[in-house]
Order: C-alpha cells, then sequence, then structure tokens
C-alpha cells in the first residue's frame, strides 16, 4: 500500500507500518531533540532564556515522536485527527523559542515592544491552534511555523548579532535560513525516491537545524549593557560578518 507521500507500507510482525522512512526520519529529530535537551540540561546554565531553550527541544522531542508514530506510522490504525497531539505541541515548542529569543533580545529592544511580543507570541499560539484544531490541515502548522521563526526568532537574533556580536545569535540565524529549505522541500516535493521522498529530506533538514540551535543555544550569553556595541554598523555589513568564520 502506498500513502499520500507516494512511500510504500511495510508490515512487520503483521502489522502495517506506513511512511517507514518518514517515519524514521521524524524519529531522527526526535533522537536529536533529547541529546540537546540532556546536553543542555547537564550544562544547566543560569536564566529564562536557556530555561525556554531547553523545554524547547524538550516539547519538539515529544512533538515528532508522536508524529512519527501516530502521524505517519501507525496512521491507518489511529485516523488523521491523531495528527493533531503531535502538530499542536510542535506549535508549543516554536512558541518556547520565540519566547527564549525575546527573552535574549530584552536589552536590546525597547521593553514596551519586548512586552508587546510577549502577548502577541500568546495570542499568535492560541489563534493557529484553533484554526488547525477546526480545519486539521498542516498549512497552519506550516505558516505558524514561518511567523515564529522567520517574523520573530530570526529579526530578534539579528538585532541582537549586529549589537553585540553575540556568538549564539549568530548560530540562530544562520540555522533559520538553513531551516528554510525543509520548506522548500516540503512545499516543492522534490525527493531522491521513494523510499527517501520529500518529507524525508525535509525532516533531515529540521535534524540538522535542531543540532545547529543546540550548538547555539550553547553559545547564548546573558546580556549585558556593556556588551552593547555603539557603534554604527550597516545592514550589509553586519551580513558580511554573519557569514565571515570566526576565530
Amino acid at each position: 500500500m502506498q500513502t499520500h507521500s507516494g512511500q510504500p507500507s511495510i508490515e512487520l510482525f503483521d502489522i502495517t507500518i506506513m511512511e517507514p522512512m518518514v517515519t524514521f526520519t521524524d524519529l531522527w529529530i526526535t533522537g536529536v531533540c533529547v541529546y540537546a535537551f540532556v546536553r543542555l540540561k547537564q550544562l544547566n546554565k543560569p536564566g529564562k532564556v536557556h530555561r525556554y531553550m531547553r523545554w524547547y527541544f524538550l516539547i519538539m522531542g515529544i512533538a515528532t515522536f508522536l508524529g512519527g508514530m501516530l502521524g505517519h506510522a501507525f496512521q491507518a490504525q489511529v485516523g488523521l485527527v491523531w495528527k493533531l497531539p503531535g502538530w499542536l505541541i510542535s506549535m508549543l515548542a516554536v512558541m518556547a523559542v520565540e519566547r527564549a529569543s525575546i527573552m535574549h533580545a530584552q536589552p536590546v529592544i525597547n521593553q514596551t515592544f519586548g512586552k508587546f511580543l510577549e502577548v502577541a507570541n500568546l495570542i499568535e499560539l492560541l489563534t493557529f491552534a484553533v484554526i488547525t484544531f477546526s480545519t486539521l490541515n498542516f498549512f497552519f502548522i506550516q505558516v505558524h511555523s514561518a511567523y515564529g521563526l522567520g517574523l520573530v526568532v530570526l529579526p530578534l537574533h539579528f538585532l541582537v548579532f549586529k549589537k553585540t556580536r553575540n556568538e549564539g545569535s549568530r548560530y540562530f540565524v544562520l540555522t533559520v535560513l538553513f531551516a528554510t529549505l525543509a520548506a522548500f522541500f516540503y512545499t516543492s516535493e522534490i525527493g531522491i525516491s521513494k523510499w527517501f521522498n520529500h518529507l524525508d529530506i525535509a525532516h533531515t533538514v529540521m535534524a540538522i537545524s535542531m543540532y545547529a540551535f543546540y550548538r547555539g543555544s550553547r553559545k547564548l550569553e546573558v546580556l549585558k549593557p556593556e556588551d552593547i556595541i555603539e557603534e554604527k554598523i550597516s545592514f550589509s555589513k553586519t551580513v558580511r560578518r554573519l557569514f565571515q568564520t570566526q576565530k
């Protein structure tokens, strides 16, 4: 039996497992997230930023595990509605990384604007959760992730990097840019074969992105007023510095 992704199912102990490679690559993301959570927990850096990032990896690990099991492997047995747990929990993960980014950027943004972002973060989550629950459409999960990463995480860490040269923020900016490849492969449906299709490639990009976020998280430091660079730097010069190899 072939699924909507074109990947054949397999039989294991008389149990039908749909999209086996898609399931495996989902669990690959889970493994990276669990590794990141455990290592950051051991590192035990203080502050809300690091707490939110630990939550991000833990929640995303749970979401991708449920997504792999209920959303792909055993979808024939449980039905479409069981895609929701993984989808909705992944939205909480995106909320966590947004919160971490807002907290990290507090020293370089207006306090009122920071409070606005925190409220907007909650409203955004509730809005997309209701829409997704009502429609059972993964498109809105994509929109929520694109909004969270592209319009919150990316610009905030870019601003932090511009004003402080924080290496953690540099990792986050480059990782968000790299992660757009996942959306490209998902929407274009470009794959290598039926056994490594567009979803597998997208999941692989996400797994690499999770590891890069982990590396960036290790380098996030609590910013202090003295970390802010007063020098006026252009947008183009900041972009060039982002892609320069750090010594």
